[in-house]
């Protein structure tokens, strides 16, 4: 019997929630991300192993901070692994009018998934990484694995209507390339409610902000 490919794989939250919500239909949000892996896996041969989402929380806006933990509630209750960096704050200001203000920048999330790309190459953990995302800043991981791992294969998964990166592309070759479309994200969506996968109670309900145009 051929062992199937063991697979896991690391979603650039961030660069992933901005290319769904340049598509205006923020119900496609509410993506199960470990369903919307699978997309790309044929069954036959892969195993999927992990999915592990990169974010971090706004949590100077209660509102968007609200609906993120709850998605972030509902991820886990499907089998993803959050890892969630942080944002610094930053002082700000305008050189021609002189008003200053308090800036936010995201910081980890990059420096977190190539970390754990290359602990989980190191743990041999996986056959194949597919990562989520089309940020050159991954490129040296991208370069690393390929380099330490001759084995070990990547697949760059470009969110939707974003190309891929480029430095990426050329490490990992053409036939490793694949992008999310809106049908994949329609085919992916969580649940109204999301149940514990421990008590089978309710444990999380969708925002309103993110029910489907017909709900």
């Amino acid at each position: 019997m051929t062992q199937k490919v063991r697979v896991q794989a690391f979603v650039d939250g961030f660069n992933l929630y901005h290319a769904i919500a340049d598509l205006h239909r923020n119900h496609l949000k509410w993506v199960n991300l470990w369903s919307l892996i699978t997309t790309f896996t044929d069954p036959a041969q892969h195993e999927l192993r992990d999915v592990f989402y990169f974010s971090a929380f706004a949590t100077w806006l209660p509102s968007q901070l609200a609906r993120h933990r709850k998605y972030v509630e509902a991820l886990k209750a499907h089998g993803v692994t959050p890892v969630m960096g942080q944002f610094k704050a930053k002082d700000r200001s305008c050189k021609a009018c002189g008003h200053s203000w308090t800036g936010h920048e995201e910081k980890e999330t990059d420096v977190n998934i190539a970390l754990w790309i290359l602990r989980e190459a190191y743990k041999d953990n996986f056959d194949e990484a597919f990562i989520v995302s089309r940020d050159s800043d991954l490129t040296p991981v991208v370069r690393m694995v390929a380099a330490e791992f001759p084995l070990k294969s990547i697949k760059i998964v470009s969110p939707p209507n974003a190309r891929h990166s480029k430095e990426m592309a050329q490490i990992v070759g053409d036939k490793k390339l694949a992008s999310i479309k809106v049908i994949h994200l329609e085919r992916s969506l969580l649940p109204a409610t999301i149940l514990s996968p421990d008590t089978g109670l309710p444990l999380v309900h969708r925002p309103v902000e993110y029910d489907p145009p017909n709900a």
